[in-house]
């Protein structure tokens, strides 16, 4: 609801400085990146992830995932998959940054 004070009645319409505090006020929440997730496993449960293994876990969970500008067709050495300890970690880690 629009407090009254806001609306220019003679015009009907919003303010400028009510629309400019409303956008001041907007933070968008900011983008989790790989690194702050390893990061945090490193933190928290004191072993390192590969970047890969987090792809794993949230294809595995359906997140929306981006294309790899440097992605290849075929893999020179077959990809490792992690560990039920490092899954467990990275969905934690997820759960944290409020991803799922």
């Amino acid at each position: 609801m629009i407090p009254l004070d806001k609306i220019d009645t003679m015009h009907n319409r919003l303010t400028l400085n009510y629309i400019a505090e409303r956008a001041d006020a907007y933070k968008p929440k900011p983008r989790t990146t790989y690194k702050m997730i390893k990061e945090y496993i490193i933190e928290k449960y004191g072993f390192k992830v590969h970047t890969a293994y987090i792809a794993e876990v949230k294809r595995s969970l359906g997140l929306p995932m981006y294309d790899a500008p440097n992605a290849v067709e075929t893999l020179k050495n077959p990809r490792k998959h992690p560990t039920p300890v490092q899954v467990d970690a990275i969905k934690d880690a997820l759960t944290h940054f409020e991803i799922i």
